[in-house]
């Protein structure tokens, strides 16, 4: 990338955990792919100035706002960062985009399917100005995922049968783990469902190239009540007890019918114990198979059906080769790459699509049409009834 590269000045909301991988991603990039335009990490975002001021130089933003309001403001942002819990996307997002700022908004794209209307619709006006809109599933990136998604494009699978999906985690487990605002509904929307739960959705339809036509599914919350701790102690329903209420789902769990015919099962929890992040997706095809576990990120599991049987099984495939996606850029074959680069490869494409006036993907729509896939697993679980997505 040479000096005289035009810019695309970034601004973040928020910097906690999803802030830092966001930032790492921002700064990353343009070292090691040739960009057509050259990010600069602008301002962050935070309602606590000592804490904005701290994050911004530990993860190397240039200034700071004490509201997003500001920050959408400012003359010199091209592009908002959205990093925030899930019940301030929407407002956040749609703000941006009327002021004519590009955006990428964390998953999942909203707290309903109201929400993620409405932000849809505000990218659509938006995309006629050529401002352009991304949802952040970066688990689309990781290079395994890249060549599950071509062998089934090619046929390698043949026609898709069995959609098999789990996120499974264990980290609040222990029944005395605090309360944080991924357990607050007013917050977070959901709990294991909307948090983790959308990601398997959107991977099988990513993946597949297929949607998601109808589903049967059932939630649990194992743990109702938990501590406070002094961060969260403002959650609503909270500030006059020790404890606070759960008011998400700790488990969900329901079956899916796809469009083509395919089924699938899916399968998300936090308390998988012992699983800290497996995301696992198995396909099966007429043709053969493809199997993933984000576990062991870097490998593909195949397997060919018109191999000759004295020999056919599931053929490990190390993902690391020039050939792979986005691999090319990093290291020789063989040298693994972690949970961070599916960040920096979502800022790759997105700075690309911007450039090139192309649509991003994931975009919102497609951010919404998980959102109605999590909507009627909701829906489902409570009415014990199938549901058909719109």
């Amino acid at each position: 990338m040479t000096s005289d590269q035009r810019t695309l000045s970034v601004g973040m909301v928020g910097y906690a955990f999803m802030g830092a991988a966001h930032s790492q991603a921002w700064r990353n990039a343009p070292r090691f792919f040739d960009l057509p335009l050259r990010p600069r990490m602008t301002a962050v975002a935070g309602r606590d100035r000592t804490r904005v001021t701290a994050a911004a130089e530990r993860l190397g933003w240039e200034s700071t706002e004490t509201s997003w309001q500001a920050l959408v403001a400012r003359d010199d942002i091209d592009l908002v960062d959205v990093c925030t819990p899930g019940d301030t996307h929407a407002e956040i997002a749609i703000a941006a985009l009327e002021a004519g700022k590009h955006v990428l908004c964390e998953k999942p794209l909203a707290n309903s399917v109201a929400e993620a209307e409405a932000m849809a619709a505000a990218a659509d006006r938006a995309r006629a100005s050529g401002v352009r809109s991304m949802v952040g599933f970066t688990y689309r990136r990781v290079p395994a995922i890249g060549l599950a998604r071509r062998l089934v494009q090619e046929g390698r699978i043949g026609e898709v049968r069995h959609v098999r999906a789990q996120y499974l985690q264990d980290w609040i487990v222990d029944p005395e783990a605090p309360l944080s605002w991924r357990l607050d509904k007013s917050q977070a929307g959901s709990g294991a469902l909307g948090d983790i739960g959308a990601h398997i959705v959107d991977l099988t339809q990513f993946i597949t190239g297929d949607s998601i036509a109808s589903v049967s599914g059932a939630l649990e919350t194992f743990v109702k009540e938990r501590p406070l701790s002094a961060e969260h102690s403002g959650l609503s329903g909270t500030a006059d007890s020790e404890r606070g209420p759960v008011t998400v789902d700790d488990a969900a769990m329901f079956l899916a019918r796809f469009r083509s015919g395919a089924v699938g099962v899916f399968e998300a929890t936090r308390f998988a114990t012992g699983r800290k992040n497996a995301i696992r997706i198995e396909l099966n095809g007429s043709r053969g198979s493809v199997a993933f576990d984000f576990e062991d990120m870097n490998v593909l599991h195949f397997y060919d059906r018109e191999e000759p049987a004295a020999t056919a099984g599931f053929r490990r495939i190390l993902v690391t080769e020039p050939e792979h996606p986005y691999v090319a850029a990093w290291w020789p074959p063989g040298h693994l790459i972690g949970y961070e680069h599916g960040f920096t490869h979502q800022v790759v494409d997105l700075v690309n699509d911007i450039a090139a006036g192309a649509d991003p993907t994931p975009s919102f729509a497609d951010g919404l049409a998980v959102q109605r896939v999590l909507a009627a697993v909701e829906t489902s679980a409570d009415t014990r009834s199938w549901q058909e997505i719109p």
